[in-house]
């Protein structure tokens, strides 16, 4: 599934775009670019500046990323969320990541979305997402850190 691509380490998948934007072969605006991660607006804005940070090296899912990958995409996403407070002065920004289909991702590439947001601009997110588990707070916190061996 995976390929090399000379220069870039890591695999990358065919057919993927957003791997087929991080070696040139889709097009994109590309607002900056290091060795680890790529950032570049998003051809379905949703606010002037929505920016999506992704690592260059194919990975479907958060869960599927590296520590370096991730640190390249926090670093990178770090350094965008400063440049699109200068460039756009925006009242804030969303951070958002859609991890899996049932999430609402559409593109199997991890990214981040870096969303400028400003008073009035009708956006709504994260809206009557209240529901309590069945599970209480107590069983649901020693699940999770079981599964992380602890």
């Amino acid at each position: 599934m995976g390929v090399q691509v000379k220069g870039l380490p890591g695999a990358l998948v065919e057919g993927c775009v957003f791997c087929a934007i991080s070696v040139g072969r889709a097009p994109a605006e590309i607002v900056c670019q290091e060795t680890g991660a790529l950032a570049f607006l998003d051809i379905h804005p949703v606010a002037p500046g929505h920016t999506l940070v992704i690592p260059r090296r194919h990975a479907d899912s958060i869960a599927e990323l590296d520590e370096e990958a991730a640190a390249a995409v926090m670093r990178l996403a770090t350094r965008m969320a400063r440049a699109l407070y200068r460039a756009l002065q925006p009242d804030g920004l969303t951070l958002l990541q859609n991890d899996g289909r049932a999430a609402g991702q559409e593109v199997p590439h991890f990214h981040l979305h870096l969303i400028p947001r400003w008073y009035g601009d009708g956006l709504r997110m994260g809206r009557g997402l209240l529901r309590r588990p069945a599970e209480s707070p107590a069983e649901i916190g020693r699940r999770i850190r079981a599964a992380l061996g602890g």
